[in-house]
C-alpha cells in the first residue's frame, strides 16, 4: 500500500513540472534581455607621499605666544601688565573682606559717621564696616563710593595671558525680603 502511495504522488509531481510555465519563461526572458547593472568605475587611487616633519623649523604649538603674542604692557613694566596689584600689601592687610568672593558678601547697611559715607556688610555671621580706600573680595576691589544703595568697587582681574585689567562691580543693599527664601 505504502508502495502504491509513493508511486501516485511521484506521479503527480512529475505530471506538475512539464512545460506549462513557457509563457512565463519567455516573458522574463524578453523584460530581463536589456536590464544590465551601470557601476561607474572605481576613481584612481594616488598614491601616498609621506611629508617629512622638521622639529627644528616650525614653532612650539604650546608656547603662549603661540595663543597670544606678546603684550606691550608686560614688555614695558614686566609680566603682568600696568595694573599688577600689590600682594605683599594684601598679606600685611589680611582683610577678613579679602577672604570671600564678592558674591558671598552682602550689603546689609549704611551708616554716616562724622560726615563719611560707610557700608556695613555681612558675610556668614560677621559684620563689618567699609569706607572709600578699603578692600573686599578676592579680586582686589578698593571701595571707591559708598551711597546708600550701593558700595560701588574697582577691582584687578587676571586674563589667561598673565595681563591684569580694571573692572567695576557694584554691591548692592540686601532688603529684609530679598535676603528671606
Amino acid at each position: 500500500m505504502k508502495r502504491i502511495l509513493l508511486i501516485a504522488v511521484c506521479g503527480l509531481l512529475g505530471a506538475c513540472s512539464g512545460s506549462d510555465h513557457e509563457d512565463l519563461k519567455k516573458w522574463m526572458a524578453e523584460n530581463s534581455s536589456g536590464m544590465r547593472g551601470n557601476i561607474p568605475k572605481l576613481p584612481e587611487v594616488k598614491p601616498y607621499e609621506p611629508v617629512p616633519y622638521d622639529v627644528e623649523t616650525i614653532v612650539d604649538p604650546f608656547r603662549a605666544s603661540k595663543i597670544e603674542p606678546e603684550s606691550k604692557y608686560r614688555q614695558a613694566n614686566g609680566k603682568g601688565g600696568a595694573f599688577q596689584p600689590d600682594f605683599e600689601a594684601r598679606e600685611i592687610r589680611n582683610s577678613l573682606l579679602e577672604k570671600y568672593p564678592l558674591e558671598s558678601l552682602k550689603m546689609i547697611g549704611y551708616l554716616n559717621v562724622n560726615k563719611r559715607p560707610m557700608a556695613v556688610i555681612q558675610v556668614e555671621d560677621k559684620v563689618k564696616q567699609v569706607k572709600v580706600g578699603d578692600y573686599i573680595g578676592l579680586d582686589f576691589g578698593m571701595v571707591t563710593q559708598v551711597t546708600d544703595t550701593e558700595v560701588q568697587l574697582r577691582e584687578l582681574i587676571q586674563d589667561s595671558a598673565g595681563d591684569w585689567s580694571e573692572r567695576k562691580s557694584s554691591l548692592y543693599l540686601q532688603s529684609k525680603e530679598g535676603s528671606k527664601k
